[in-house]
């Protein structure tokens, strides 16, 4: 099979794009799939460039998203059959392969039927950002109807998932971008405020439209200066969940005044430590919300697509582009 790969003796982040063996069920509960398209995160990036970091094998394919066609099945596979199409998040540490390839092998616990309004690139592209968001809001702030969250970033991959779950919860959601375009397209997909941060004071802005209050919670995908703006655009008492590490520089004096409650979300926790309870419950999260993207309750906003020979170029233009939404490979 070809494969986008990091091999031992690389001296940068860059890929080759080589021949492999295609992988073989080893498990009953294990199945083939033949991969139509594979979603491009960040944190596929940051495996490459800081390989060391993290728990992975040589030659490493990466890609933690992918869609495609069950070609062979385990005797304890219950539910999926051969020729069903599905998509998937598989975490590629402690030896296994990502979804850069034609082939992958993946644990039934983390399938879910694609859903069939869906181009296998658009399928590919949700599985991360979506449960990443829904842990963020539901498992870690408990989102409620009729309250406030400012979501930063809101044309992001996280972010645009994350209005659309907070606005199916009954919240209100503000939201910052850079430009006209994105603060269209988040408009379009049910942001209520939306503040242009290269240009406004944020959090000024954020009291404003809440009365001097500040919003009931706070979820940010960006870090640094970002993680600050939420802890000043948050109530007392409010809730803060942030998918980075914060900044060493961060002052903490305010959100001890404010008495925040403030929370870290890490979708790859449950496969980096073996959790593998909360990794069946991250399969069910694509499960329970394929309706949704059926009735187009929620949609993925693919910004553009890669041939999987061209992974180093879809690496570089996430990195440089900050594209609207996401970006995936192509696997033929």
């Amino acid at each position: 099979m070809k494969a986008a790969v990091l091999p031992e003796s690389a001296k940068s982040a860059l890929l080759d794009y080589i021949d492999l063996d295609a992988p073989s069920v080893n498990s009953n509960a294990e199945v083939l799939i033949r991969l139509k398209a594979a979603g491009v995160n960040p944190v596929d990036i940051k495996l490459c460039s800081n390989p060391s970091y993290f728990p992975i094998q040589f030659p490493f394919i990466p890609g933690f998203d992918g869609s495609g066609i069950i070609e062979a099945k385990g005797t304890a596979v219950e539910g999926f059959e051969l020729g069903d199409e599905v998509y998937f998040c598989k975490c590629a540490f402690h030896g296994e392969s990502g979804t850069y390839a034609e082939y992958v092998t993946v644990n039934q616990s983390l399938l879910a039927r694609k859903p069939r309004n869906l181009e296998f690139s658009d399928a590919a592209a949700i599985p991360l950002v979506l449960i990443t968001a829904w842990e963020s809001l539901f498992d870690r702030i408990s989102l409620k109807t009729g309250q406030s969250v400012f979501i930063p970033a809101g044309a992001g991959g996280v972010g645009h998932i994350a209005i659309q779950l907070a606005k199916m919860a009954g919240a209100i959601v503000i939201t910052t971008v850079s430009n006209r375009e994105k603060a269209d397209f988040v408009r379009s997909i049910g942001a209520d405020h939306v503040i242009f941060y290269r240009q406004d004071d944020v959090p000024a802005t954020v009291m404003q439209i809440t009365g001097g209050t500040g919003v009931d919670a706070s979820l940010d995908t960006v870090g640094g200066n970002v993680f600050d703006q939420c802890i000043e655009c948050t109530r007392y008492y409010g809730d803060i969940v942030t998918i980075l590490q914060p900044g060493q520089k961060t002052d903490w004096s305010s959100a001890r005044l404010r008495n925040h409650r403030i929370s870290q979300e890490l979708m790859l926790t449950p496969a980096l430590s073996g959790l593998n309870e909360h990794l069946q419950r991250q399969g069910d999260i694509l499960r329970n919300c394929r309706e949704h993207f059926e009735t187009g309750r929620l949609r993925i906003h693919l910004e553009r697509s890669f041939p999987l020979a061209a992974a180093n170029e879809a690496h570089s233009f996430l990195q440089q582009q900050a594209p609207v939404g996401k970006i995936a490979l192509l696997i033929d």
